[in-house]
Order: C-alpha cells, then sequence, then structure tokens
C-alpha cells in the first residue's frame, strides 16, 4: 500500500467484553471517523464490517465468521497476554497488527494503517496465485496446442512456440487462450513466419 488509508466511513465491529480498553479504542476509532459497535457475540459474515478488532486473549475460533483464506477484512487482535497459544490463535485468524493491552490511543492508528496494509498485499497475492494456478492448470492446452502446430505446419517445438506467442501477443490475448482458439477449431492454425 503506498498511501495511508482515509477511515471517515469505515465500520468496524470490536468483538471484546466491555471495559476500559475497549471504551479508549471506540473513542479513538470515533476521532478516526469510523463507527464502531462492540459486542462480544460471533460475527455472522464479513460483510458487515470494514475492520474487525478482536480480543484474542478470550476469543474463540467461532467468534471469526469462516473465510476461504485467514481474513476477509484488516483484522487487528488486542492482546494483553505473552501466551504463544494466543498469539497463535490471533495469526491462524488472520490478524496483520496487534493492540497490546492496556489500549494507548496512539497505538491505535497506526496499527490499522498496517492491518490494512498487509491485509491489501494478502488479497493481491492470493489473487496472483489464483491467476498462476490457473495458467498451470492450462498449460496442457499450450502444449497440445503446439503440438498441433508442429503436426500441422511440420515445425519444431521452439518454431511452433514462437508462432503461438506471436498470434497471441498480436491478438493481445494470453497464451492459454490462443491455445483453447486452435484446438477449438474456432480458427485456422496461424501462419508461420
Amino acid at each position: 500500500m503506498s498511501r495511508t488509508p482515509n477511515f471517515t466511513g469505515w465500520r468496524a465491529v470490536i468483538l471484546h467484553r466491555e471495559d476500559g480498553n475497549t471504551e479508549r479504542l471506540e473513542r479513538q476509532l470515533g476521532l478516526l471517523g469510523i463507527d464502531a459497535t462492540r459486542r462480544w457475540e460471533p460475527l455472522k459474515a464479513w460483510a458487515e464490517t470494514d475492520l474487525v478488532v478482536v480480543d484474542a486473549d478470550q476469543g474463540w475460533d467461532d467468534l471469526l465468521p469462516q473465510a476461504n483464506g485467514p481474513s476477509c477484512k484488516p483484522l487487528v487482535a488486542l492482546l494483553g497476554s505473552e501466551a504463544p497459544g494466543r498469539i497463535a490463535w490471533a495469526m491462524g485468524k488472520g490478524a496483520s497488527a496487534i493492540i497490546s493491552k492496556p489500549v494507548t490511543t496512539s497505538a491505535v492508528f497506526p496499527a490499522l494503517v498496517m492491518a490494512v496494509s498487509i491485509h491489501e498485499e494478502r488479497v493481491a497475492a492470493a489473487d496472483k496465485m489464483c491467476h498462476l494456478e490457473e495458467r498451470i492448470r492450462m498449460r496442457p492446452l499450450v502444449h497440445a496446442a503446439i503440438e498441433k502446430l508442429r503436426a500441422g505446419r511440420g515445425l519444431s517445438e521452439e518454431e511452433a512456440y514462437a508462432a503461438l506467442r506471436s498470434c497471441a501477443m498480436q491478438r493481445r490475448l494470453t497464451m492459454e487462450q490462443i491455445a483453447g482458439i486452435i484446438l477449438g477449431g474456432a480458427e485456422p492454425l496461424p501462419e508461420v513466419g
């Protein structure tokens, strides 16, 4: 993330019992323009909020909804313990920042910026991984298209690959898309040369 987020208009859920820490946290979130609600019951869906702050000292597995990854929203852990199990729980749930208890007002904004930044990086990395996995799954199509070009045009493997790549570049499509078009018979084999 290259910019510091503007939190005005964000919604936050604080999953923590009411105490002095939550009062300071709610006040500070309000000053940042975040509409914060505190509760001590499981969060039903990630869509309810833009940001989650969770008590990592007393949190349990069903406190946060299931996700396809560690978390679907930026997650900040409130932690007053040094217990390795509690730290591991917070990390396992996808916490990307920690605010130590007792909460100090100067710790809130940096933790939120860090949580949002790390969350965005995780989302971007997951998207890139999905894209790369899809391309790997499609590699047999590319190989089959190269073999079809070799057989149909009498080319070497390198020449067939170059022809496929050239066709993809000319059309501004991926090699996997061009391979699918060629194998599907939607178009004749590309010209070589």
